[in-house]
């Protein structure tokens, strides 16, 4: 496999792109018109960045791979990723002077003493595989264009005491507009949404039912959405859609029911309980059960009584 390239600077990311370094405006900041861009990737390409970076392809004849999977990026889509994630490039045989799109590369240090330092973990659209990529709508492509004229706009505006504040306010638009098409691409997908909620239900009931909880512990939510061939967090962030609670939440609640099933219908003690549910130590059991349920596992059962 091929080293990855990491890109570390602004300057990094033009010298990548084959541009040159007196083109860049801003030390934390990238905007990247890739009709500037001519035939810059190399077959199977990785490159890695220490930025937050949404990438757009209009017109492409390359394949971008992240997470293993080829994505097409001929239709215009839109993908997000954390520092340091690997994004794998491929070039096929056609010419690349069609190809149009942009890439925005923000350093986390650019948010420091804002509050959007906080918030950026909450898009968790960065966290997203690129098979899970954000497909737009022309309209959705204009309002997401016109961010990224502005954020442009104030990279070449002469630097005074509000050029940070505004910059930084002007990407968290962006983002927030990226949630949002998020949210309506979950919507328009319901049905085959509906079905992988449908088919995590039954390897939930499937992996408590085969006693795998005593021999191989309480599944990951990883564990369920490598099932389904989502990542984690889109997986997540499907479920919650779908039914209100996040993976997690409903992998602790199937938990609690069957644990207040063999409290209910078994003399076994707490602890043997706890063990045979997959934990090491069943105080950390009676925690999450009391805080699940008001009550003690004694509690529960006594309540019975």
């Amino acid at each position: 496999m091929s080293s990855v390239v990491n890109l570390t600077s602004v300057t990094d990311i033009y010298s990548f792109f084959g541009l040159k370094s007196s083109q860049v405006f801003h030390p934390l900041v990238a905007v990247i018109d890739f009709r500037w861009v001519k035939n810059f990737i190399e077959d199977y390409t990785r490159v890695s960045a220490s930025f937050y970076c949404l990438i757009f392809k209009d017109i492409n004849k390359n394949n971008l791979k992240y997470g293993r999977k080829i994505v097409d990026f001929q239709d215009g889509s839109l993908i997000c990723l954390a520092p340091n994630q690997v994004l794998e490039m491929e070039q096929e045989e056609e010419e690349t002077e069609n190809m149009s799109g942009w890439g925005l590369f923000i350093h986390p240090d650019l948010f420091n003493g804002y509050s959007l330092s906080r918030k950026i973990s909450s898009y968790s659209f960065f966290e997203y595989q690129a098979n899970e990529a954000l497909h737009l709508s022309g309209s959705e492509k204009e309002i997401l264009s016109e961010c990224l004229s502005n954020i442009e706009k104030e990279l070449h505006t002469n630097i005074d005491l509000h050029s940070q504040a505004i910059l930084v306010s002007l990407i968290e638009v962006l983002l927030n507009y990226c949630t949002r098409f998020y949210d309506r691409q979950f919507i328009t997908r319901k049905s085959s949404n509906t079905d992988i909620v449908a088919k995590f239900e039954r390897l939930l009931k499937d992996y408590f039912n085969s006693g795998k909880l005593k021999t191989e512990g309480l599944p990951s939510v990883q564990y369920f959405a490598g099932k389904v061939f989502l990542s984690a967090k889109y997986f997540s962030d499907l479920i919650k859609r779908e039914t209100g609670k996040n993976a997690k939440e409903l992998i602790q609640y199937q938990l609690i029911e069957y644990a207040k099933e063999n409290l209910l219908t078994s003399e076994a003690s707490v602890s043997e309980i706890a063990y045979n549910l997959g934990f090491e130590y069943p105080q950390y059991f009676s925690r999450l059960f009391k805080l699940k349920t008001g009550m003690t596992p004694l509690e529960f059962r006594n309540s019975f009584n």
